[in-house]
């Protein structure tokens, strides 16, 4: 557990796995922090030098004044990579992450092996979608955040799932009402205005894309449009909502994990 200076604040980071593997880093959803990665951390760190890290705006990151951009979030990746000595490494992200993921792979696919774009897609709604929800929230504060936490378990996890594994999805939901508001406030700008459609065909790094079958935040046909637009990209749907790597762990884990070392 550490942290990197960028130019205006520190980057909350942890590292596990051999020191001497390959990097894997993986990237949080909006509203979650690197725990949100904790089921797949024994098997990945088997394998990976795990890198794991709090997006700007979420956990023991710095929150700077927003609006963010996916752009920004991307540049905060190199810095951290540059920062830790890390010429090249895999990159796995979902919803969000996975917007960081197609950033990287359009604009910085030299430091890049190998890329898992999970329950995401090349544009994730639009104004009417977020600027509802920055409102509220910069306005309600850490209240909006606990209603925000209430109302995600539907989107995050099937009914099924939230139903037998209340203590799990309640540690994930309580990151988000852990998140500072102004920072998820920011990141929701972030998210809003990414729009990679037209440029996914310059992704060149070998690519999987994870969908959720049942995922109402990013339907697969967000997913399927992604695979269409990247040569050779592999894809999988999962049983799950949208927190796939939760609620489907062991598949997850598994075509992840095959993906990366074929």
């Amino acid at each position: 557990m550490g942290f990197v200076q960028l130019a205006d604040g520190q980057l909350h980071y942890q590292l596990d796995g051999p020191k001497d593997a390959p990097v894997l880093v993986l990237s949080n959803s909006l509203g979650t922090d690197l725990h949100m990665w904790d089921t797949q951390l024994p098997t990945f760190g088997k394998y990976f030098r795990v890198l794991r890290y709090d997006t700007r705006g979420h956990g023991r990151s710095l929150v700077t004044p927003g609006p963010y951009s996916i752009e920004q979030l991307g540049q905060d990746v190199l810095a951290l990579l540059d920062g830790l000595n890390i010429e090249q490494a895999h990159f796995c992200g979902l919803s969000m992450g996975g917007l960081i993921g197609q950033w990287l792979g359009i604009h910085a696919n030299e430091r890049l092996h190998k890329l898992v774009l999970c329950n995401t897609a090349a544009k994730i709604g639009g104004p009417e979608t977020w600027d509802p929800r920055i409102e509220t929230v910069l306005r309600d504060g850490p209240a909006a955040m606990v209603a925000l936490r209430d109302a995600s378990i539907a989107r995050w996890f099937t009914p099924e799932y939230a139903a037998s594994n209340p203590d799990q999805a309640k540690r994930i939901t309580d990151m988000l009402a852990a998140t500072s508001p102004e920072g998820y406030a920011a990141n929701c700008a972030a998210v809003r205005d990414a729009d990679f459609r037209e440029d996914l065909g310059s992704i060149s790094a070998p690519t999987l894309i994870i969908s959720g079958i049942h995922d109402p935040v990013t339907p697969p046909a967000g997913g399927r449009f992604i695979h269409d637009h990247i040569d050779g990209a592999e894809y999988e749907e999962v049983h799950a909502a949208h927190l796939s790597n939760v609620e489907a762990g062991e598949v997850f884990t598994s075509r992840v994990l095959a993906f990366l070392l074929s």
